[in-house]
């Protein structure tokens, strides 16, 4: 972000020509002095926060349980109720209940990393960055890969999940396209469901910013600042919207995976 915005806010109040950064540096970030080594970013920091955030909001709810829940309590009971019966048990069924602590990691997890890109101070989603959907997706893959062959077995999952009833000579075309579709494409299509979002979205509220930041002076451009601040309030609850709903996708999906890998229905 802060790259974008030195060009764009360099062209517009200096004048001059200006180029279009490389998308990489809106989302890419360089190691933190004297962290080189381990690698550390802001992008690490904001995971070790997020993950700190929702131990701190668990430990802080059930620390003092009563029969009848205060606020925190009953936040942190009203949203593992809402993975654990409107998506765990509502898609796997009666199995779902010992899936619904990882869905719930699951929502919660890319719930507040998301909203670290409405966050002041911060306004970086680090589910933006490729890395970080893509292991989420990785982990859901393992997890119905592995809950499909304690099922059925190994042979028994690829049936189920490969062979389709269709006459046999359709099989030689329909058996790789079941396996490519239902083995291979799905952790792919879960991590670049979130990450497009983002992406997208991340990059509409740094251009939102800019153009009221740019804009917004007495001037030839004094319109454009005013329109860009009218519509921000819609811009940022749209993305909130979209936040919560990724959150939601992506749990949702883990969850049907995971009821096709155990559901013996074929």
């Amino acid at each position: 972000m802060d790259v974008l915005a030195t060009s764009v806010l360099g062209a517009v109040e200096y004048g001059g020509p200006w180029e279009v950064p490389p998308i990489g540096e809106l989302f890419n970030f360089r190691p933190l002095p004297g962290l080189e080594a381990l690698g550390v970013d802001r992008v690490v920091l904001m995971l070790l926060l997020s993950t700190l955030m929702i131990c701190a909001f668990f430990y802080a709810a059930t620390a003092r349980s009563r029969i009848v829940p205060g606020r925190l309590q009953a936040a942190a009971e009203g949203i593992v109720v809402f993975v654990r019966d409107q998506i765990a048990l509502d898609i796997i069924g009666p199995k779902g209940r010992r899936y619904a602590p990882l869905l719930t990691c699951f929502f919660l997890f890319i719930l507040v990393n998301n909203l670290f890109k409405l966050t002041p101070g911060i306004m970086f989603p680090p589910t933006g960055h490729i890395a970080i959907p893509a292991l989420l997706a990785v982990i859901a893959w393992l997890v119905y890969l592995g809950a499909g062959i304690a099922e059925h077995g190994f042979l028994g999952y690829l049936k189920q999940t490969c062979v389709p009833d269709a006459p046999k000579g359709l099989l030689v075309i329909l058996v790789p396209i079941e396996f490519l579709s239902n083995i291979l494409l799905r952790p792919f299509t879960l991590a670049v469901r979130l990450f497009a979002n983002m992406v997208a979205g991340h990059m509409l509220v740094v251009i939102t910013l800019i153009t009221i930041h740019a804009f917004l002076t007495f001037g030839p451009g004094l319109p454009v600042g005013l329109f860009a601040l009218a519509v921000s309030p819609l811009v940022f609850g749209f993305e909130l919207f979209i936040i919560v709903l990724q959150a939601y996708i992506f749990t949702l999906l883990a969850a049907v995976y995971i009821g096709a890998s155990v559901s013996h229905e074929h």
